[in-house]
């Protein structure tokens, strides 16, 4: 662990990425660009690993997986056949998998070996980290716990970032499929906007509290997180912060009028 500790004496950043449709793994917009940015800032950083969490692995438990090679998931359907074709060949990482059970220790953490990398990891690391040179592990968000758990789970992971570990999130702070509008160059609606906002003020500010307590900025709340499972990545981002840390927004947007693009880093990406 000592030599671990030593060989990166950077601590790695956290991120959370704003991943939105699927369909930006094969497209060139401002956000995926600044996904690349981003990777590009972070490689230079060397990271051993990344542990991801994704909206897209929402169970009963906490599991993570623990597979040499992790399989690319294609979990959506109605998507050009290019999309599919898509592969991440990132090797896992069993000792970060057995790492991340010991740090949540007493709480149960399953061993996966059926999982893999879903479209949420997978779709932001190709425009990140195109080479799958880095090992990825995923973690299971549980569906059963409440915001505070979930924040307090990046609190108990938060030392892996003195270890060479990158920690990503992958979701949406506003994700409302129902009330989306397809054309792509439709305006942001109202409740989304304000929502947005109101998170990322909250964030830039520091005060935790009030993101974890989104559910608190009531009817913008329910419109912006009618289920739980693309905001709760980003509290496990923030929850890795230590004190003296500063967040940063790189990119924002609303896409489809109710889909935030944001994008949030906790701490400093580069050297």
């Amino acid at each position: 662990m000592h030599a671990v500790t030593s060989q990166h004496s950077s601590r790695m950043p956290a991120i959370f990425f704003g991943h939105g449709s699927p369909m930006n793994a094969l497209q060139d917009n401002r956000y995926t660009q600044a996904w690349e940015q981003l990777g590009a800032s972070v490689a230079a950083l060397k990271p051993r690993a990344i542990l991801s969490i994704s909206a897209h692995w929402y169970i009963r438990g906490t599991s993570v997986t623990a597979m040499p090679m992790p399989k690319t998931i294609h979990d959506f359907g109605g998507f050009p056949q290019a999309l599919f074709d898509v592969q991440y060949p990132a090797a896992g990482d069993p000792a970060l998998a057995a790492q991340v059970r010991d740090l949540l220790a007493p709480m149960s953490v399953e061993m996966d070996h059926s999982w893999g990398l879903d479209h949420g990891t997978w779709s932001v690391l190709v425009k990140a980290f195109p080479k799958a040179d880095v090992p990825v592990i995923q973690l299971s968000i549980d569906a059963t716990q409440p915001p505070e758990f979930h924040f307090e789970l990046g609190r108990k992971l938060a030392s892996l970032r003195e270890q060479g570990v990158l920690i990503i999130g992958s979701g949406d702070v506003v994700h409302n499929l129902r009330l989306a509008n397809w054309d792509p160059q439709a305006p942001a609606r109202d409740w989304a906007m304000r929502f947005n906002s109101s998170i990322g003020a909250s964030l830039l500010a520091g005060d935790l509290q009030k993101v974890t307590d989104y559910a608190a900025l009531g009817e913008d709340g329910k419109l912006s997180v009618p289920t739980a499972e693309h905001f709760l990545p980003l509290l496990y981002v923030i929850g890795t912060r230590q004190d003296d840390e500063a967040i940063s927004i790189p990119i924002d947007g609303i896409d489809m009028g109710a889909i935030s693009m944001m994008s949030v880093v906790v701490g400093a990406v580069r050297k």
